[in-house]
């Protein structure tokens, strides 16, 4: 035998090893090479997982940049301009189909926010127009929902089992291609701080994700679902092989909210944190730096009410290990209100265990129906100190609109910042409410929404 194809052998045969000793146990029902049982591949899974994956269309209407000119009469029927604030677009994302009985479709927020329809096609091509039943902006998650037979769904995995290293595979519909898989590596556990989302505890991964993938499947070798394929970074939005998705474990407390509310109903524990530095875990003579140590606790808060106290450390949230204060707030925001939490805390070298109950958010000054009827549904709110719009941007934030209110069908949606009313630029929701007249036929709003600026005008 030639020294070629001797290296040849020892190489397919340490990939073969290899790829075994990554698969649990369990996982016996996949088979680790093709149907000719010569060659490693993946195609066993994929054949299993990928009618889960959907293809997701979704019409839009985007707001015209407004233009002076635009609003002259003259010169709109002169250049023949049609007299419409708005147009019809359409783009492309992905899904994955997590009840194959009720016909539960999960993507990503950003796919479908601002959609007039959505159409959900199949790996088998049937298409069905989804129904939205709620979605969470603060995690970029979405849930739809079809009605359809003979539905394949993929199970939720623990995505708190996964170690750097493991291989994925991601799933999803980029540029509009269809149905197309790439695979990798785990990069990276608990990645926040990008200023994507409101809540990050990102999967990093080196499988390819490109436009189009949002929403789509990250999958682990047992073919279950441990990410929602979310955002990439790199230059004009191509993938450099930094990708990020949103871990199941988010996504079911997401969903199970999403099932019993219609949307995500976060509450207030009433404590901050921070991480926690070598130098503070050498002082405070902790194990190590895991954790987030708790820096003030608010008045009659559900905090202070469970005996936590400034300095105490949180360890573990409800059985589950914290890892840092972005973590534990990620932790807090995963619970709905009036359900209870169990902390525990290292206190002067002892473990304590605290126990609260999740309460309602502070109330915020929102638009009622007597002083603007077409904004009803709205809420507004300042920019808090530690936001990070706070001192980069002056307007008032949206921080909830109900959905198909006058507000949501006038085109306002969470998130939105309001920058100026009727051209008289506003700072804080007094000065808001304050340029508002019931008694105007139309009332012309700036916003800034993302790094796009809008003009609606309301009538």
């Amino acid at each position: 035998m030639s020294p070629n194809k001797l290296m040849m052998r020892i190489f397919n045969a340490s990939f073969i090893i290899c790829l075994a000793m990554s698969l649990p146990v369990n996982a016996g029902a996949l088979p680790l090479t093709d149907s000719r049982g010569t060659i490693p591949s993946l195609a066993p899974l994929l054949q299993e997982v990928t009618p889960a994956v959907v293809n997701i269309s979704v019409l839009t209407r985007s707001a015209i940049e407004d233009n002076p000119l635009f609003r002259d009469p003259f010169f709109r029927r002169f250049f023949s301009i049609p007299d419409q604030s708005a147009r019809q677009e359409r783009s492309a994302g992905s899904g994955v189909i997590v009840d194959a009985v009720k016909g539960y479709v999960i993507t990503n927020h950003h796919v479908i926010k601002d959609a007039l329809q959505v159409i959900v096609t199949l790996k088998d091509r049937r298409q069905f127009q989804a129904k939205l039943i709620g979605m969470d902006p603060g995690t970029d998650i979405a849930l739809l929902k079809i009605e359809a037979k003979n539905l394949q769904a993929l199970k939720l995995g623990d995505s708190d089992l996964l170690s750097v290293g493991d291989f994925v595979v991601a799933i999803g519909n980029p540029f509009g291609l269809g149905q197309t898989v790439t695979s990798g590596i785990v990069s990276a556990l608990g990645r926040s701080g990008l200023d994507i989302e409101g809540y990050e505890d990102f999967i990093q991964t080196d499988a390819s994700i490109n436009p189009g993938n949002s929403g789509g499947a990250l999958v682990n070798l047992k073919g279950e679902l441990i990410g929602i394929n979310t955002a990439i970074i790199g230059p004009s939005g191509a993938s450099v092989g930094i990708g990020f998705a949103v871990p199941s474990v988010m996504t079911k407390a997401v969903l199970d909210q999403i099932v019993r509310f219609g949307e995500v109903r976060r509450g207030r524990l009433g404590a901050s944190s921070e991480d926690i530095t070598y130098d503070l875990s050498l002082a405070l003579g902790l194990p190590s730096t895991d954790g987030a140590i708790i820096n003030s606790v608010e008045a009659n808060s559900p905090a202070e009410k469970a005996g936590i106290m400034p300095r105490d450390v949180v360890s573990t949230f409800n059985g589950r290990n914290v890892r840092n204060s972005a973590d534990l707030r990620n932790k807090i925001g995963m619970v709905p209100i009036g359900e209870k939490i169990e902390l525990g805390l290292l206190r002067d070298g002892r473990l304590v265990i605290a126990k609260a109950l999740i309460a309602k958010p502070l109330e915020v000054p929102s638009t009622s129906e007597e002083t603007l009827p077409q904004l009803a549904g709205a809420s507004v709110a300042n920019i808090k100190p530690g936001s990070r719009l706070h001192g980069r941007v002056e307007g008032v934030l949206v921080p909830k609109v109900e959905a198909n209110s006058p507000a949501w069908l006038h085109g306002i949606r969470p998130g939105d910042i309001i920058l100026g009313v009727n051209r008289r630029k506003i700072r804080t929701v007094q000065e808001f409410l304050a340029a508002l007249q019931p008694g105007e036929n139309s009332i012309m709003l700036s916003l800034l929404r993302g790094d796009t600026r809008l003009t609606i005008v309301i009538r």
